[in-house]
């Protein structure tokens, strides 16, 4: 799990406004996005970057960071539900694409079904994982399960497909587009026609008994109208639904 600390500074509306250091848990896919909204906004941020599932199964362990920024909004849902987290908010979007190296001869997803591909997709409860079989589903079935049948590897968050990739040992995988744009080159993305697209969604609660609950608002609401919200258009992500 990767740790980002962002620095100290000053910002006239997006500070925790307590003085304190702010605990982010966020989904692996926002760490781009998240760094620099701290550097920018000058805010003390720690800062953990994980599979959204992960996350939210530490919560449930007893693990208190104050805000929790999931790839999707049923994670948080179901943590409100059982009195762990505030009410969520949705904040940002983003667009499911096929991740493929440079020059790949791969340039639609039915090339995924093709006999010999090499295909890395979330594990199951992983946010990724789950928009991606969401997709897969609404294929003719032989499609379908040509598809399925060339998964090879099963990560527990989206920057280990874009890791498997890079790396060359699988030649497809499902990530978002923002991962493309935050690999610098070393991603290619292949569109998924928007009849099958699903709607992804980014949830975002304040953990309760959290240990700067001041700071864990003032940190979402710069998502959703400051220094964040502009970190998060910078990155690729689309504004929250509605």
């Amino acid at each position: 799990m990767a740790i980002a600390v962002a620095g100290c500074g000053s910002s006239s509306d997006d500070s925790s406004g307590s003085g304190g250091q702010v605990i982010v848990s966020a989904a692996s896919s926002l760490e781009p996005a998240f760094t620099a909204y701290a550097d920018e906004a000058g805010i003390d941020a720690k800062q953990s970057f994980a599979g959204s599932d992960d996350l939210a199964a530490q919560i449930r362990q007893g693990v208190r960071p104050d805000v929790y920024a999931a790839a999707d909004v049923s994670l948080p849902a179901g943590l409100h539900a059982d009195g762990l987290v505030a009410k969520p908010v949705p904040f940002a979007t983003n667009t499911l694409v096929v991740g493929v190296s440079p020059g790949s001869a791969i340039s639609s997803l039915g090339d995924l079904a093709a006999p010999g591909t090499k295909i890395a997709i979330g594990d199951v409860g992983v946010p990724a994982g789950d928009y991606a079989r969401e997709v897969i589903a609404r294929l003719p079935a032989a499609e379908s399960a040509a598809i399925l049948g060339n998964v090879r590897s099963k990560e527990p968050d989206v920057s280990g497909i874009a890791g498997k990739i890079t790396q060359g040992a699988v030649d497809a995988g499902f990530v978002y587009i923002t991962d493309v744009r935050a690999s610098g080159g070393a991603l290619e993305a292949v569109p998924i026609p928007p009849r099958l697209q699903p709607q992804v969604t980014y949830g975002v609660a304040v953990v309760n008994d959290g240990p700067d609950p001041a700071g864990a608002k003032a940190f979402i609401a710069g998502l959703l109208h400051g220094d964040g919200a502009g970190a998060l258009r910078a990155a690729g992500f689309g504004p929250p639904p509605g």
